[in-house]
């Protein structure tokens, strides 16, 4: 066998996208900023809300879409 040749064949490759991860970097700022807007405004509870989600989002989990007890779940009620 010749040096250099093998039998693996290539292995499949993508370029990542110009904006990868950048929706989530501003998804987390806007859910942040909501949090410290309300908190000044005493909105509290409101706030809680929002930090609910912020907390969800930090933890690297996706925002469910359909699924209303998830939610529910992450808003804490």
């Amino acid at each position: 066998m010749e040096a250099g040749m093998s039998n693996q064949r290539t292995g499949k490759t993508h370029k990542a996208a110009l904006g990868d991860g950048m929706q989530d970097m501003k998804m987390m700022l806007f859910f942040s900023h909501c949090v410290d807007i309300l908190e000044e405004n005493e909105e509290e509870n409101a706030a809680f809300y929002f930090e609910q989600i912020l907390d969800h989002i930090i933890a690297g989990k996706a925002l469910p879409s359909v699924n209303r007890i998830e939610i529910a779940r992450i808003l804490g009620v």
